[in-house]
């Protein structure tokens, strides 16, 4: 890899960890682990082609252009943390991320159209997780971190409460967003 080919991957793995908390190549290399995935049962599940999730993990593409394919990483993440705290089995696992990979993404105005996984009790696990996913999910995917802070520094003034919601959903972690959004209801 020549100098410039080497400077682009940095810059994409830096938008990367902008946008997603981390460069691509560490998420997917986690899922894969955790998941007990290889490389191509990932790309599927994804709704990704094999060579678009190679070119993501090793930095040649910066942004995952399908919001849907985005929320569809987030419920993998939420996925393989329940798999890690040994709340879900390997064949649950597997049968969630099949419903995962019949998804499209969804939407917050359209209920039940992705995947909630239930604990024991049947209730969602974590159904504001979810709503602040999706959430953060679309503001993503119209526009990137650096955008939404910038929006953000210019509405302070005039309207603060838009702008602390356009840092908080677009561009803190979700476990801030889903704090802010529990500490705003009712």
């Amino acid at each position: 890899m020549d100098a410039a080919q080497q400077e682009s991957t940095e810059k994409a793995r830096e938008q990367q960890t902008t946008w997603y908390g981390e460069p691509l190549g560490s998420l997917f290399r986690r899922l894969i682990a955790d998941l007990g995935l290889n490389q191509a049962r990932l790309a599927v599940v994804l709704g990704l082609s094999a060579p678009m999730l190679s070119q993501l993990m090793s930095g040649q593409r910066a942004k995952i252009g399908n919001p849907a394919v985005v929320q569809r990483v987030r419920s993998l993440q939420d996925l393989a943390g329940e798999v890690r705290a040994g709340r879900v089995s390997a064949a649950e696992a597997t049968a969630a991320m099949e419903e995962i990979r019949r998804t499209s993404g969804g939407n917050v105005l359209s209920a039940g159209s992705t995947p909630t996984r239930t604990g024991s009790s049947g209730v969602p696990a974590n159904p504001t997780k979810r709503v602040v996913r999706e959430i953060q999910a679309l503001l993503r995917s119209v526009s990137d971190a650096t955008e939404i802070q910038s929006a953000a520094r210019m509405l302070t003034d005039s309207h603060p409460e838009l702008a602390e919601f356009l840092r908080v959903y677009g561009v803190a972690r979700t476990r801030e967003a889903v704090e802010h959004y529990e500490s705003h209801q009712g």
